[in-house]
């Protein structure tokens, strides 16, 4: 699944692209078969395209490279780049599991110091970074014997990524091991593979998360022994929860369509992101041209951004003011027939009201959950408050104002509103009198705006016939 810190990679990388002239694209790294289901795929595009970060090209499934990779590998053999490397799995986990051994041994307690930092040394020796015996063309144990293609890296030497977020960033030349590109069975690895893919789908720019940055010194060498022009490389921060750890589920790291689930809108969704871990100034919320104009790697934080899902809430509930009517009430049908599948009036009652109601949830859910009142069905249950409000005093009053709401000949807003004072002038009633009985009557005790635009949306005979039932109880 796309989760939301691979929605943000993809955001800036989009935005960057348009801000630039340049192309966005997408490729599907599913060379790992076990996790590369249709299903996962279909979600990762799902996600994309809910968000409006269609890709300039189609997507690059990874899959459909690997004879190119491997002849990539064989290429390297051939300019002494890369070798034939005949140690075996077992042998390099037994090399781990006997580093771990010294390392754990050279805790022992009355061990004379010499001895523990000679253990020590054997152990950091172990589990450094992995240099074959066979990089430099030793023979093979025999003809049949089955073998990886490995990268001969660089000797040593400081190493040097200029990097558009974090800046240059240096590591010694013995960090970087002699990687797997080819496994014994002759698939590519993902180093290898994001290399030759990038190479061939002309990336010139790459923008991901920093947990690939120690990648990056491992994939430098690859463009380099290929002679090919090295991407320039931006690593953004991760994203963490709102305490500062990293992000897990209990923060909301969830599947970017699960926001979709919950009610949030893709523009909003966009803006959030955008502003976490990146600034242009004081502003606060940008749409789509906005972004474009004024995005540049620059502008990401070095930190680590915190996800406040209040925050989000905040930014949806300003673009669910602004979104078109139509739009929004095709946004909001599915959660309102969730339950239950709405009726033509309801219909026409609900659209009535939404231009009027914007302000109502930060969510859709939220949204859809404050049109309740026009969808209760009659009769109306009372709540606690309701029932008190609708005492044989409030019925009373109530049962005046409904002679006078019979005897209207228009039924619009204005014209309930003035039906209201017109009879509270004539009995000397406020409306702290009857409001509560008449909200009551009309809504059961759900929360609802005015009463005067809830009469008109309920039209006069919903509106008469649930203030009847509560007379007539």
């Amino acid at each position: 699944m796309l989760h939301i810190g691979g929605a943000r990679t993809a955001l800036f990388n989009y935005l960057f692209a348009r801000r630039h002239g340049g192309r966005f694209l997408l490729r599907i790294e599913d060379t790992d078969r076990e996790r590369s289901t249709q299903a996962a795929t279909d979600a990762i595009l799902d996600a994309m395209q809910w968000l409006g970060l269609t890709p300039d090209e189609p997507p690059v499934m990874q899959s459909a490279q690997v004879a190119r990779h491997a002849a990539v590998a064989h290429e390297m053999i051939a300019r002494g780049t890369a070798f034939k490397c005949y140690v075996s799995a077992e042998e390099l986990q037994a090399r781990r599991d006997l580093g771990e051994e010294k390392r754990l041994a050279a805790r022992e307690e009355g061990l004379p110091e010499a001895a523990r930092d000679a253990l020590l040394a054997e152990a950091s020796q172990l589990l450094a970074p992995f240099r074959s015996p066979y990089r430099d063309g030793a023979p093979a144990p025999s003809p049949e014997a089955p073998f990886t293609v490995r990268l001969r890296a660089p000797e040593s030497g400081p190493r040097t990524v200029e990097d558009g977020v974090q800046g240059s960033v240096t590591i010694d030349a013995s960090e970087i091991d002699d990687l797997v590109m080819l496994r014994a069975d002759g698939t590519p690895t993902y180093m290898l593979a994001v290399v030759v893919d990038d190479h061939d789908m002309g990336v010139t720019h790459v923008i991901r998360g920093d947990d690939h940055l120690r990648n990056t010194f491992r994939q430098v060498p690859i463009y380099e022994a290929m002679g090919w022009d090295v991407p320039k490389f931006s690593h953004v921060p991760m994203i963490h929860g709102n305490d500062g750890a990293k992000l897990s589920k209990r923060h909301g790291a969830l599947s970017t369509t699960a926001y979709r689930d919950m009610g949030y809108l893709p523009e909003a969704m966009k803006a959030y992101l955008l502003r976490l871990g990146w600034s242009h100034g004081d502003q606060e919320i940008f749409t789509d041209e906005e972004a474009i104009t004024v995005f540049d790697v620059s502008g990401i934080n070095k930190a680590p951004a915190r996800l406040d899902l209040d925050k989000l809430a905040t930014v949806n509930a300003h673009f669910i003011r602004l979104a078109d009517d139509g739009r929004l009430f095709d946004l909001i049908c599915p959660f309102l027939s969730a339950n239950a599948p709405l009726s033509d009036s309801e219909q026409d009652r609900i659209r009535a009201a939404l231009p009027h109601m914007k302000d109502r949830g930060s969510t859709l859910i939220e949204l859809a959950a404050a049109f309740d009142f026009l969808r209760v069905k009659r009769p109306l249950e009372m709540n606690k408050n309701a029932r008190k409000a609708l005492s044989d005093e409030g019925k009373l009053r109530l049962k005046g104002l409904y002679d006078e709401l019979q005897r209207m000949s228009q039924w619009s807003g204005a014209s309930i509103s003035e039906t209201i004072k017109s009879y509270c002038a004539a009995t000397g009633l406020s409306m702290g009198q009857i409001g509560p009985p008449l909200r009551a009557a009309l809504t059961g005790g759900l929360p609802a705006p005015d009463l005067a635009p809830v009469m008109e949306w309920l039209g006069r005979e919903e509106t008469l016939a649930r203030i009847d039932d509560q007379l007539a109880s």
